[in-house]
């Protein structure tokens, strides 16, 4: 095997049956031949609790748990999918990592998260983040009626994208020094994130790799790495 697949930012839904198909087609290729796989978070394109799982989410679950049987997948929260528990994870065969999580990626220090703490230029959001890790919001949140949740968290994301529409290129990237201090923080010499939606390898000083893996809207967006090198590759949607 000796390589390890990362993905992340595939906001599924049941409307786009076209990235869920792409998915199901990477799971079938790579079952039983990679060392793991990371899902970098907003796996979905909303989540607004385990117990409101839509079929085609409990559908996957049940495909991921498979792949889980051979190879072990774990799972980094998004901005979307933030809610997402241990009750879908035990569904999907999903091990939970926290918001950032350093691994040994064959002989050198990986750092992975999301990447939406990078974003720190976007005061409004980092508050709104803030908030809503709170654990006793989400305790409240979880509290509501099945409706109102829905509804809260469709407005959420109604007014997310109106506001990222106003918001220029450098407020919605990752800010330099905030990677910069999180990977002397951790000591990697490697990070790993996605969120931003601009698949690229950066490279930093002292000898120091940013990657960033894509979305899959008009395309699936994979990063295989082994003992000796990093590959970025799209995948197309069927």
């Amino acid at each position: 095997m000796n390589h390890t697949l990362f993905v992340g930012d595939l906001h599924l839904s049941a409307d786009r049956p076209d990235i869920l198909a792409a998915f199901y087609a990477f799971l079938e290729l790579h079952a039983n031949h990679c060392d793991a796989l990371y899902i970098l978070g907003d796996l979905f394109e909303v989540w607004v609790g385990d117990d409101l799982a839509e079929p085609f989410a409990l559908e996957l679950a049940a495909t991921l748990k498979r792949f889980a049987a051979h190879t072990p997948i774990y799972f980094i929260h998004g901005n979307r999918d933030f809610l997402l528990g241990k009750e879908y994870a035990a569904l999907a065969g999903m091990i939970l990592l926290p918001e950032v999580h350093c691994i040994d990626l064959y002989g050198q220090t990986a750092v992975l998260l999301h990447g939406d703490s990078l974003c720190t230029l976007d005061k409004a959001y980092q508050r709104f983040r803030w908030f809503r890790n709170q654990s006793w919001v989400k305790f409240i949140y979880g509290l509501l009626p099945q409706k109102r949740r829905v509804d809260i968290a469709s407005g959420l994301r109604n007014k997310s994208q109106q506001s990222n529409q106003q918001k220029s290129d450098t407020i919605m990237d990752v800010e330099n020094h905030a990677v910069t201090e999180l990977m002397d923080k951790t000591g990697a010499s490697l990070m790993i994130h996605g969120h931003t939606h601009r698949p690229n390898v950066h490279s930093l000083a002292g000898n120091r790799q940013r990657i960033v893996v894509g979305d899959w809207y008009d395309q699936g967006s994979v990063l295989t790495v082994t003992p000796t090198e990093a590959t970025l590759s799209c995948l197309p949607l069927k």
